[in-house]
């Protein structure tokens, strides 16, 4: 696992159900509000500093997620996104990865084909029953309750 882990150059993440705890709270004029960890948001922005690039690939659109991708200096985000695994196949092409060059988190079926694509997957606590099955590393905390912190806390303490 150590060589797999030593090869990661991207970190992938989904939104609803993984940096949020996919919860939608709507106001009375029907804007859209989200919910993100501190935690996960403070590994995020250091993950440049750590060698990482960073990508959210989400299926849906939202201003929200654009501020916080942008405060946190994500370096790519796509929005409404139906085939996820194509747009992680030409950010691989774009930054000259493998497949092996990339660990993706996420928690629902529309995640499964990026988890089985890349060298290390991971899922919150509370992903369904398919994808805790599928990924190598099932996280201890929740979606939006800092599994984005764990998963990555794990790809860069592991290797220390």
């Amino acid at each position: 696992m150590n060589e797999k882990l030593n090869d990661i150059k991207m970190i992938v993440m989904d939104v609803d159900g993984t940096l949020t705890d996919g919860k939608i709270y709507l106001g009375n004029n029907g804007e859209e509000f989200k919910a993100f960890d501190v935690h996960d948001g403070y590994i995020l922005a250091k993950c440049q500093e750590y060698g990482y690039i960073t990508a959210i690939i989400t299926g849906k659109n939202s201003k929200i997620v654009e501020k916080r991708a942008s405060d946190l200096r994500i370096n790519e985000v796509y929005q409404g996104v139906t085939d996820k695994i194509s747009v992680l196949k030409s950010l691989a092409d774009k930054y000259n990865l493998s497949n092996s060059n990339i660990a993706y988190i996420g928690d629902d079926l529309n995640d499964m084909d990026c988890i089985n694509y890349v060298a290390f997957s991971g899922c919150p606590a509370d992903s369904i029953d398919e994808v805790k099955k599928s990924v190598n590393y099932v996280c201890k905390h929740n979606g939006g309750k800092g599994a984005v912190r764990e998963f990555v806390d794990y790809l860069i303490f592991y290797l220390i």
